[in-house]
Order: C-alpha cells, then sequence, then structure tokens
C-alpha cells in the first residue's frame, strides 16, 4: 500500500447553498479569497471549469483567453497551487438545452466543439494537460428524440476533436446516469472506457469517477475505481456521499455510508494511485442549513475522513484478512472490518 496522496476541489465547492429547489442562502466569496484558502484547508490542487478560469470567454478572441488564463496560473503558483484539470462548461449555455455534442441543431453541435477546443487552450496556459469531460446533456427527456447510436458517434467525434486539437492533452470522462437528463449515453465507468477505446488515441482518454454518480446507477463506488484501475484508466477521483437515488447531493466524504468510503479509500492506497501525481479530488458541498462562517468545514472534514480511513485500513493485519479469506470465513472478515470502523 503505497498511495501517496495530494488534494484538490474546484471553487464551485466553496457556494451559496442553492439546490435544485431553492435559491442562495449564503454570501458569495471571492475567487481571490477561495484560491487564499486552499493552502489553509490542506489542498494543493484546483479544479476548473473553463469559464472558471477566463470567465466570460465566449465575449474573448483566442489571444485574449490565453493571456487571461496565463495571469491566472501565474496566481495560482504565487500561492503555491497548481490546476489539476479544465473541464468545458456545456451546460449552462442556451445552446446546448438539447445537449452539446448531442444537439439536433448543427449550429449548437458547433458551438460545443469549438468551445471545447477553447478548453483545451486555457489548460495549456494553465500548465496541466487534464481535460475532465461531463456529458452533462448528452441524453434525452424522450428516447425518440435521438437516435443512440448517432449520439454515441457524435460524443466520440467531440473526442476526436479535442484529441486532435492538442496531441498531448488527456481526456478523463467523467459518467453519470442522470441529472439534469432523464437518462445520458455514457452512464457508468465501463461506457466511458469503452468510448475511448473507439477514439482516435486510446492511450489518452481515461476516466474520471464522482462517488454520487456510482450510486446514482446503483453502483459501488470502489468497484467503479478497481474497473478502472485494471484498465490503468482512473485518472483522478471526486469524492462525496450520496444518499440514495436521490439528486446529485454532494455530500461530505463518508458522511452517509463510511464503509463505502473506506472501501475507496483502499482500493486507491492498495492500487498505488497518486503515485504517478494523480489528486484525490472532492466534489463536495456545504449543508444548505450552514452559516457562512463555517462553509468550508465540508472540504477539511473530507479530507480527515479520507486520512483517518487510510490509517484504519493501513493499520489491518493483513495476515488475518488472507486468513479469514482463504477460510471463507466472511462472517469474521465482516466483523474484523466493523471493528476497526466503529474503533
Amino acid at each position: 500500500m503505497a498511495g501517496k496522496f495530494r488534494f484538490s476541489f474546484g471553487p464551485w465547492n466553496i457556494h451559496e447553498g442553492s439546490d435544485p429547489f431553492g435559491p442562495t442562502v449564503r454570501d458569495s466569496v471571492a475567487f481571490n479569497r477561495k484560491l487564499a484558502l486552499y493552502k489553509k484547508l490542506g489542498f494543493d490542487g484546483v479544479q476548473f471549469h473553463d469559464d472558471d478560469a477566463v470567465p466570460d470567454l465566449n465575449l474573448l478572441a483566442p489571444a485574449q483567453i490565453a493571456r487571461k488564463a496565463a495571469a491566472l496560473r501565474r496566481r495560482l503558483e504565487a500561492q503555491g497551487l497548481k490546476a489539476e484539470f479544465v473541464a468545458p462548461r456545456l451546460w449552462e449555455d442556451p445552446r446546448t438545452i438539447d445537449g452539446a455534442y448531442t444537439s439536433n441543431d448543427p449550429k449548437c453541435r458547433a458551438y460545443a466543439l469549438e468551445r471545447s477546443k477553447r478548453c483545451v487552450d486555457i489548460a495549456n496556459e494553465l500548465g496541466t494537460s487534464l481535460i475532465v469531460l461531463w456529458l452533462a446533456r448528452e441524453g434525452t427527456y424522450i428516447r425518440e428524440a435521438k437516435d443512440s447510436v448517432w449520439a454515441t458517434d457524435r460524443i466520440l467525434e467531440a473526442l476526436n476533436t479535442m484529441l486532435g486539437h492538442d496531441k498531448s492533452i488527456r481526456i478523463a470522462i467523467e459518467p453519470k446516469p442522470n441529472e439534469p437528463m432523464d437518462h445520458t449515453y455514457i452512464p457508468t465507468t465501463g461506457h466511458a472506457i469503452a468510448l475511448g477505446f473507439r477514439s482516435s488515441d486510446p492511450a489518452r482518454v481515461g476516466v474520471n469517477i464522482e462517488s454520487a454518480h456510482a450510486i446514482l446507477a446503483g453502483l459501488d463506488p470502489s468497484d467503479e475505481m478497481g474497473f478502472a484501475l485494471s484498465f490503468d484508466k482512473l485518472w483522478t477521483v471526486h469524492l462525496n456521499d450520496q444518499n440514495g437515488l436521490k439528486f446529485d447531493q454532494d455530500k461530505s466524504f463518508g458522511s452517509v455510508d463510511i464503509r463505502r468510503a473506506f472501501n475507496q479509500v483502499r482500493i486507491l492506497d492498495r492500487h498505488d494511485f497518486g503515485a504517478r501525481g494523480e489528486y484525490v479530488g472532492l466534489d463536495v458541498k456545504a449543508m444548505r442549513t450552514q452559516k457562512d462562517a463555517f462553509a468550508t468545514r465540508h472540504l477539511s472534514n473530507s479530507r480527515t475522513t479520507f486520512m483517518r480511513l487510510l490509517e484504519i485500513s493501513r493499520g489491518l493485519q493483513e495476515s488475518k484478512l488472507r486468513a479469514f479469506i482463504a477460510a471463507r470465513n466472511y462472517e469474521e472478515l465482516d466483523a474484523y472490518i466493523l471493528k476497526r470502523l466503529i474503533g
């Protein structure tokens, strides 16, 4: 168990408390103030959407985008931070209401491809080669509206466009089965990896697994991570927690199911995640009832939970585990794990 862990989160994880059913409840925090909190909270990496890095980028020329992104990199370096990845935010533009890459309108699809190329340019300026691709609206509310073969091919076209735009970038697809769409075309890790193998450069397409997204698909996040690790395709993770098959809740890591969280930590550690510089990313949000003064605790608490579960996992007697498994004595194995988790 030689995992080496460093942590990241995105500026959207310090947020105003809005949810799908209600408005904001906390004051906004300025972007520069958010950056100043990273090191204090124990984080080294910053996750970005393209317009987190360069606001209003649709209104800017490529040269202007490059200058603004380069200036941001200097600010990150001054804080001792690095950009982990950049993700094209394709789901908040009116042109992507019917999907981005899978829109039935060719002009909207062209917009999405162009925006994705600008995202790659921003990543280059920020000094990261990793693009995270959350295919938020690549699905339908009604099956007859799109042909799933055609839609899959359009997503593949987008992958190839980005891979061709820059020969050094890597793309980590972030699968999710639903929300905001009823159903999406790339709902699980297996779908994402399969799509990557059809791309023009399979070696540069992997996955980002979010705990809640796996749970929403009725799957265990650690098994999804293990599947990706087996293919050497797990390039980042978004750890959080989820209370059942609801909307994406982004609860603090381990807050719902500590054993499920334990197994995510254990699979990452057992298979040396982080040894090549991968980050343990968090995608967690403060509870809506949380007051402003403590609205970053969800981040530090999640990191603390990870490190405590790592300590527990590394403290297990491996010889005892092997003996239980060899004897197929899973009841005692179960009890042993539970005793360690409850102290």
